[in-house]
C-alpha cells in the first residue's frame, strides 16, 4: 500500500487536467475550447506492392523457428559445467534463498527479441531488414570466433532492443558473459547457429527486395498526406505529424518523404528521433529539438519574432521521444505509422494536438494497421514470445511466468485487444481505458475545485456554520451503506499529535461508520470517503424532508442520540485506538462539545465539525 507521503507529493506536484476534467471544472469561456475529434481513419496496407513478399503470418512462423543462438551462449554449456557458470553469473536474491540465473535471463531476452522482430516487421519492411541483417552479422561473427578456435566467446551486445518495453528492464543489466569454448557443446551450438544463419539470410534477402518503390505502406502514407494537404479539414492548415516507434523507421520515412513532400506539395519537413540525428529541409533552421518543434508549432510554442525568418515546418516525423509533454496544437492531423502495443502510448501521441485553445475546429487521427484481423495480429505476440520465464529478483527467485493469464494488464492480450479495438472507432481518453486510473483519482484536486466554486458562490456561509452541523440523506447503493460520515477536528494537544505519520489532512479526520458500528472507511481513506460523500449528495441541494422526518422520529427530535454516540465512539476509536464511550457521549450533549481532557490516554479532545447521516431508502408503502 502506498503511504501518505506519496499521495501528498502527488497532490503537490502533479496537475491532473484531462479533457473531461477541464471541461467539467474550468469551462472553456476564457481558456478556449477543445477541437472536435473526427472519427479515426484506419488504413491496412500490404508490405509489397508487387505481392512477392511473404505475409506477416508466414514471417511470424520463421521468427518462431529462430534459435537466436548467438545471444544465448549459456544454453550450450555442458551439463557438468553449468553449476560453475551459475555460481559465476547468477545473482543472489532474498538473502540467498533464491538466484536470478543468467541462463534464464538469456532465454527471456531471446523471447522478447522475437517479439521485437515482429514489431519491426509491422512498423516497416526496411526496419525489419536492418534488424535481421544485424542479427545475421552477429551469427556470422560468433561462427567466425568458433572457427578461429578462440579460447572464449563473449556475449554479443544486442542492438535491436525496444528500450521502451518494460519487460527488458531487468534483462539489460549486468556484466557480459564469457563462455570458454571447451565448456560448450560446440556441435549443437554450431548446428543452431548455421540454422539461424540460413533462415536470417533468406529473410534479409526477401526484405531487401522490397524497395521504397514497392513499399505499399509508404505509398499509402504518401496518399494520405497528399489528400490531407489538398483537402484540409481546417482552412489553410497543412501540418501533419507522423509517429513511429522506431528510429530506423523514422529515418526511412524522412529519407523518402521529405524530398517528395517538398517537390510535390511544397512542404518543409523535419525528423526528430531523440538520438541526436535530427534533420530538417529548412537550411537555416537549427536542428535541436526546441528549434524544430517551435518551427512546426510557432503559435503553440510562442515563437519570438526574431526566429520567424528560420521558416515554418509542416511535416514532422518523430518517435515517441515527443509523445509526452509537448504542445503541438498548431497541427490538426496525427498519423500512427505503426501501432504501439500499449494503447496508452497511442493516446499520449494524440494528446500533442488534442489540446485546449487549439486554433483548429477539428482534428484527425489516422492509424496504420497490419493487413490482417487485429485479434489475429495481437495473438501473434503470444505465439512468438512463447512461454517466457522471468525471475523476480525482488522476490525469492521463483519462476514468474508472463503469459496471457498474467495479472499485469499491460501484458494482458485481452486488455490490449479491447482497447485497440476501441481506438479503431473513436479517440478515447486515458480515463476511458478499462480499469484505468488517472492521476485525478489519486489526488484531492476535484474536491478543492468544488470547494472553491462553493466559496465563490456562497461567501461566508461555511465560516458561519456552527460546529456539529448535520445533514440527512438516503442511499440505495451497495457501495455506500447506511451509517454516518463524521468530520472530526483534533483540539489542543491532540492537534499536534500525529495519529498517522504523513497524514495530509490533520487535524481533521474523516471516518465512515456503518449503522451497526463497523468502521467502513477509517480516516486514512479520506479520498474514498469524500468520493462516497459526493456520490450520495451531489445534486441534492435541498433538504430531504422525508429523510429528516425519519431521523427526527428515530432520535426523538434529537433528544435520544445514543445510536449516533455509539457510531461516534467507533469513529474516535478508529483514530486514537481507544474505545471509551463515556467521554464521547458529551459530544452530543447541549452546552458542551468536547471530550473530557485526558480521556484518550493523552489526547485532549475532538470537535465534531459536521456529520452526514446516511439512511437506507424508505420502503414504498404499498
Amino acid at each position: 500500500m502506498l503511504g501518505f507521503d506519496y499521495f501528498t507529493l502527488l497532490d503537490l506536484l502533479t496537475i491532473a487536467r484531462s479533457r473531461k476534467h477541464i471541461e467539467k471544472y474550468y469551462g472553456i469561456a476564457e481558456t478556449g475550447r477543445f477541437p472536435d475529434r473526427l472519427k479515426p481513419i484506419n488504413i491496412k496496407a500490404d508490405v509489397d506492392r508487387a505481392g512477392e513478399f511473404r505475409s506477416i503470418r508466414d514471417i511470424n512462423l520463421e521468427i518462431r523457428r529462430l534459435n537466436l543462438a548467438s545471444y544465448a551462449p549459456l544454453r550450450y554449456v555442458l551439463p557438468h559445467k553449468q553449476a560453475a557458470y551459475d555460481k559465476k553469473y547468477s545473482t543472489e536474491v532474498k538473502g540467498g534463498t533464491g538466484f536470478f540465473r543468467q541462463a534464464d535471463r538469456e532465454e527471456s531476452l531471446i523471447h522478447l527479441l522475437r517479439v521485437n522482430v515482429l514489431k519491426r516487421m509491422e512498423s516497416a519492411v526496411s526496419s525489419f531488414a536492418l534488424t535481421v541483417g544485424r542479427q545475421l552479422r552477429d551469427v556470422e561473427s560468433t561462427l567466425a570466433r568458433i572457427e578461429e578456435h578462440a579460447e572464449e566467446v563473449e556475449e554479443i551486445e544486442i542492438e535491436d532492443v525496444d528500450l521502451d518495453d518494460p519487460a527488458f528492464e531487468n534483462l539489460l543489466v549486468g556484466r557480459k558473459v564469457k563462455v570458454l569454448l571447451k565448456d560448450v557443446d560446440l556441435i549443437r551450438w554450431k548446428q543452431d547457429l548455421i540454422e539461424d544463419r540460413n533462415r536470417l539470410a533468406t529473410l534479409v534477402s526477401a526484405a531487401r527486395q522490397v524497395s521504397a518503390e514497392r513499399d505499399d505502406k509508404l505509398a499509402k502514407l504518401r496518399e494520405v498526406i497528399e489528400h490531407k494537404c489538398r483537402n484540409p479539414i481546417n482552412a489553410g492548415n497543412r501540418k501533419v505529424i507522423v509517429f513511429t516507434a522506431f528510429a530506423d523507421t523514422a529515418r526511412y520515412l524522412y529519407e523518402h518523404l521529405a524530398p517528395w513532400a517538398k517537390q510535390s506539395l511544397g512542404l518543409e519537413s523535419a525528423l526528430v528521433t531523440g538520438t541526436g540525428t535530427n534533420q530538417t529541409t529548412l537550411p537555416h533552421l537549427r536542428k535541436d529539438l526546441s528549434s524544430i518543434l517551435t518551427a512546426f508549432a510557432p503559435r503553440a510554442k510562442e515563437r519570438p519574432e526574431e526566429f520567424v525568418g528560420e521558416g515554418d515546418l509542416d511535416l514532422l516525423i518523430a518517435t515517441d521521444c515527443i509523445s509526452e509533454g509537448q504542445n503541438l496544437q498548431d497541427c490538426d492531423w496525427l498519423i500512427n505509422y505503426d501501432i504501439h502495443w500499449n494503447p496508452v502510448r497511442i493516446i499520449q501521441r494524440f494528446g500533442r494536438i488534442d489540446r485546449i485553445g487549439s486554433p483548429n475546429e477539428r482534428i484527425q487521427l489516422v492509424n496504420f494497421w497490419p493487413n490482417m484481423e487485429l485479434e489475429e495480429y495481437i495473438n501473434l505476440e503470444q505465439r512468438v514470445s512463447g512461454r517466457m520465464v522471468l525471475l523476480d529478483i525482488s522476490a525469492t527467485g521463483e519462476e514468474n511466468l508472463i503469459e496471457q493469464q498474467s495479472g499485469n494488464q499491460m501484458n494482458d492480450l485481452e486488455y490490449r485487444r479491447k482497447q485497440l479495438l476501441k481506438l479503431q472507432d473513436a479517440v478515447i481518453d486515458l480515463e476511458d481505458l478499462s480499469t484505468g486510473v488517472s492521476i485525478a483519482d489519486l489526488t484531492l484536486t476535484d474536491f478543492r475545485i468544488d470547494l472553491a466554486e462553493h466559496l465563490r458562490a456562497h461567501p461566508g456561509m461555511l465560516e458561519a456554520m456552527p460546529l456539529g452541523s448535520c445533514a440527512i440523506t438516503t442511499t440505495t447503493e451497495a457501495e455506500v451503506p447506511p451509517g454516518i460520515i463524521f468530520c472530526l477536528r483534533a483540539e489542543g494537544e491532540a492537534a499536534g499529535r500525529a495519529f498517522e505519520p504523513g497524514y495530509p489532512l490533520a487535524p481533521h479526520y474523516l471516518v465512515h461508520v456503518a449503522a451497526d458500528g463497523a468502521v467502513l472507511l477509517p480516516f486514512p481513506q479520506a479520498k474514498r470517503i469524500l468520493d462516497r460523500l459526493k456520490r450520495v449528495c451531489v445534486g441534492r441541494d435541498l433538504p430531504d424532508a422525508a429523510a429528516c422526518a425519519r431521523f427526527d422520529k428515530a432520535t426523538k427530535q434529537g433528544e435520544d442520540m445514543q445510536h449516533a454516540q455509539r457510531l461516534l465512539a467507533a469513529a474516535v476509536a478508529s483514530v486514537v485506538g481507544k474505545t471509551e464511550e463515556r467521554a464521547v457521549a458529551s459530544l452530543f450533549t447541549p452546552g458542551g462539545t468536547h471530550a473530557l481532557k485526558g480521556e484518550f490516554a493523552g489526547i485532549n479532545d475532538f470537535e465534531v465539525v459536521a456529520f452526514l447521516v446516511v439512511l437506507p431508502e424508505a420502503e414504498a408503502v404499498g
